[in-house]
């Protein structure tokens, strides 16, 4: 398949995802650059552009992933990327506050190369949590394990 993402199957992933990034939860709303479809494989590692390999991202999550696949752990080992096809947020992160907290290897390279706990994005949470936009239904659902 080609990198191509029809209008119909960027709805689907959209819909999928209920609005939300799956990896750092903010809702396409509260970002000023909304989400993107993201190769959870990148196609320059054999992904292909299907629904079983596409998640919904903020631009932040989606630029900072880049085409990686994963990164180097506490450990010193070579660790794959959440994966919101295969994987439940609520088994590699808590969230704590507004902080994202990395529960294994998986989450803690994911939040370390995605930056979700740089300090603008710990702030852009804390004003959306002010305003009662953080977390959003969607992402309670996430949070609470329900997918």
């Amino acid at each position: 398949m080609s990198s191509y993402v029809s209008a119909a199957l960027r709805r689907e992933v959209q819909a999928r995802a209920d609005g939300i990034c799956e990896y750092c939860l903010i809702h396409e709303s509260d970002t000023y650059l909304g989400c993107q479809v993201d190769h959870v494989v990148s196609e320059k590692h054999g992904g292909v552009t299907a629904i079983g390999n596409l998640a919904y991202a903020c631009t932040c999550c989606n630029r900072a992933k880049g085409s990686d696949v994963g990164s180097i752990a506490a450990s010193g080992e070579f660790t794959r990327f959440f994966n919101p096809r295969t994987d439940r947020w609520a088994d590699h992160f808590k969230l704590r506050g507004v902080f994202i907290d990395p529960q294994t290897a998986i989450g803690e390279v994911t939040a370390r190369i995605l930056g979700v706990n740089d300090p603008e994005r710990i702030m852009e949470r804390q004003l959306l949590a002010r305003l009662g936009r953080f977390p959003s239904p969607s992402a309670a659902r996430v949070i609470a394990g329900a997918r």
